[in-house]
């Protein structure tokens, strides 16, 4: 699993024509599912997701994880981010199937949930539109094969 994590002041999603998914302070985060990824890729992603030290704490240090200033987050499946584009032309042999993917997903976002924070969501499948605002910009790249 890929997970590209943006600190932002604001992210919403429309899918088909209507909105789905706004949050406020948090996490925008797109999220890609590869062939080999399992439930415990998920549970492992969202502890890390979720545990993220990046947001201010009264010295402005990055030191406070989301749920300790009341973050939330949106969560937006994205199957692009496991292209392989070593030519022109990307590749997406490495993306799992959606009937794979899809739980795994819903996985992730459960267990997000499970660490107490509010999960918005996109559509899985669908074709989207998403609006953010960068915080920072911090945004990070975590990769179940690279950082386990």
């Amino acid at each position: 699993m890929i997970a590209v994590v943006s600190r932002v002041s604001s992210a919403s999603v429309v899918a088909d024509g209507a909105p789905c998914g706004a949050i406020e302070k948090g996490f925008f985060v797109l999220l890609g599912v590869t062939k080999n990824d399992t439930p415990e890729d998920a549970v492992w992603l969202a502890d890390r997701v979720c545990r993220l030290r990046v947001f201010a704490d009264a010295n402005g240090k990055m030191n406070l994880a989301a749920r300790e200033v009341g973050a939330a987050l949106l969560v937006v499946s994205n199957f692009t981010l496991c292209a392989d584009v070593s030519s022109r032309r990307p590749a997406f042999l490495e993306a799992a199937r959606p009937e794979a993917a899809a739980p795994l997903y819903e996985r992730f976002v459960a267990a997000c949930r499970d660490f107490g924070l509010p999960v918005q969501t996109g559509v899985f499948g669908a074709d989207m539109q998403i609006s953010s605002v960068a915080d920072g910009p911090v945004t990070l790249v975590i990769a179940t094969e690279v950082d386990k």
